[in-house]
């Protein structure tokens, strides 16, 4: 069964670079088709994607933090990261990260079907 686990910095002072790293077993990050995305959701609202990396090392990101933020990935450790430059406190959230299925090359998604547990990052001075 895949797992993936977050991990990183509780605490972030505004203007600094938040940093997180997703953890997977289970399986491979460059197994085609997955992509593999980071998911934020702030204090009593909804949950916001946020970008994700595909199997292939193509990034994507959320219209609104795409000039912020920057996905990478180790293949040699499994890993993949995300880094949100120049936070403030309205980035405080738990942030997931999660692998995407699609239906094939170039597919539609059609869900996020394993899950971190989550971590909560402050942004706080």
């Amino acid at each position: 069964q895949v797992q993936l686990q977050e991990s990183g910095p509780g605490l972030v002072k505004p203007s600094q670079t938040l940093s997180l790293t997703c953890t997977v077993s289970g399986g491979s990050i460059t197994t085609a088709y997955y992509y593999w995305s980071w998911i934020r959701q702030p204090p009593g609202k909804g949950l916001e994607w946020i970008g994700y990396i595909t199997y292939s090392g193509s990034t994507y990101y959320s219209p609104s933090l795409k000039s912020r933020t920057s996905i990478s990935r180790d293949t040699s450790k499994n890993q993949f990261t995300l880094q949100l430059s120049a936070v403030t406190p309205e980035d405080t959230a738990i942030y997931y990260c999660a692998r995407v299925g699609t239906l094939g090359y170039g597919g539609a998604y059609y869900g996020m079907d394993y899950w971190g547990k989550g971590t909560l990052v402050t942004v706080s001075s």
